[in-house]
């Protein structure tokens, strides 16, 4: 999986001095393609996660349970960017592992624990937002910082305990290529055949089908809850297009429309009648923009369809590769050394790519964020805050002083 090939890899990639001119030009169309998507990919990961990073460190008003969740989620990203990517495509290219034994066991055992964090991090956010969407009420007494705190705290530490037999396994392995030069690979050497068949199904279950399950319900609940959100809502404006909703305890926000509070016992007899599947003490309460609330239930709706199959999309192939290698080495590296296993592994480090688009960049308060960071760091040399600063993200009424820039000094 990261970057373990095996050692007549490198002599299928050549075709010796009989290759034709057309032959050339493909594999360096093919070569270029490669460099280009990972310098691509590699770029837009970095810089996206290293914003999400400095946004959220810099603006403590954002510190909320979800972007916790969101800043461990970068930081794995941005580490799966850094050791995996370069430590793979160069080797690839270069046909050969330049970096020594010791770099061959940290970037192992690094990629390792990123993959694992991502992914823990991805089911984390899934269950948050059920929980949080869903069940409203009770989550708010243990859905606090220090609980998201501890729970990212676990994530790593399980994650640095179950990648421990990366750097355990895994050697440079010395091959002998067509043209009689020697090189070496970063590879993982397990002492038997079923050690290695069983370490792989292990990662099949728990950091691909077993996540992906868990995503697939929770955000399959939520689209279920919204759903009937958006069903009740209109029902809600047929019968009684003349009622006005009340917002003076609610607000409508940026996330889903959805909102919850006590109803009177008439407001309830109608909810029953009505819908005939409203709970005795709560029911839904629209805002004063109904529409809007709709159109951002299904906003979100098609958000997490897009998640659940950027997730499946991204990481099927790998472990896939991962466990058909694991059963049958010899077939795998024939069909898939060079350039497949290249676009196989580049496929899932777009992950890192996408999750600070999906989670952050589409997020309305996470943009005023970047704006109220960017403007913070262009503060007036006299020290005082320009109203821009105090304004843009801000978040209340009036605009609140820049947390990042310097308070106004006396002459």
């Amino acid at each position: 999986y990261f970057g373990a090939k095996s050692a007549n890899q490198s002599q299928n990639n050549s075709k010796g001095p009989c290759e034709d001119a057309g032959g050339n030009r493909y594999k360096n169309l093919n070569q270029t393609v490669r460099i280009f998507l990972y310098c691509l990919i590699f770029l837009v990961s970095v810089l996206g996660n290293s914003l999400i990073i400095a946004v959220l460190v810099r603006n403590r008003h954002m510190r909320t349970v979800t972007n916790l969740f969101l800043l461990s989620l970068a930081a794995s990203d941005l580490m799966l960017c850094l050791f995996c990517m370069p430590f793979t495509l160069i080797p690839n290219l270069m046909r050969d592992f330049v970096f020594g034994s010791g770099i061959c066991k940290v970037a192992m055992y690094f990629m390792g624990i990123s993959v694992s964090v991502s992914t823990f991090n991805l089911v984390a956010i899934s269950l948050e937002r059920y929980s949080a969407i869903c069940n409203p009420l009770t989550s708010r007494t243990w859905q606090t910082k220090s609980h998201a705190a501890k729970v990212i705290s676990a994530t790593w530490v399980v994650s640095f305990l179950l990648m421990l037999p990366y750097p355990i396994s895994s050697t440079l392995v010395p091959f002998t290529r067509v043209n009689n030069s020697t090189g070496n690979m970063c590879r993982l050497v397990w002492p038997s055949d079923v050690i290695q068949q069983s370490w792989y199904v292990s990662l099949l279950l728990l950091l691909f089908l077993v996540p992906g399950i868990m995503m697939m319900t929770a955000y399959g609940l939520i689209s279920l809850e919204l759903y009937r959100g958006i069903q009740f809502e209109m029902t809600n404006r047929k019968s009684s297009r003349d009622r006005q909703c009340s917002t003076d305890s609610i607000k409508p926000g940026d996330n889903d429309g959805c909102y919850l509070q006590p109803t009177k016992k008439g407001e309830l007899a109608h909810l029953q009648n009505s819908t005939g599947s409203a709970k005795s003490t709560l029911s839904r309460v629209c805002s004063n923009s109904s529409t809007s609330n709709l159109m951002a239930k299904k906003r979100v709706i098609r958000m997490l369809l897009v998640i659940v199959c950027l997730f499946f999309l991204c990481w099927t192939p790998v472990f896939a590769v991962n466990a058909w290698r694991a059963f049958d080495r010899r077939s795998a590296d024939k069909l898939l050394s060079g350039a497949p296993i290249s676009f196989i592994h580049l496929l899932s480090y777009t992950s890192a790519c996408v999750n600070p688009i999906i989670y952050c960049f589409m997020n309305n308060r996470f943009r005023q964020g970047i704006l109220s960071t960017f403007t913070c760091c262009s503060c007036p040399k006299g020290g005082g805050v320009g109203r821009g600063a105090g304004n843009v993200g801000s978040g209340h009424e009036g605009g609140v002083a820049c947390p990042v820039c310097p308070p106004p000094t006396v002459q």
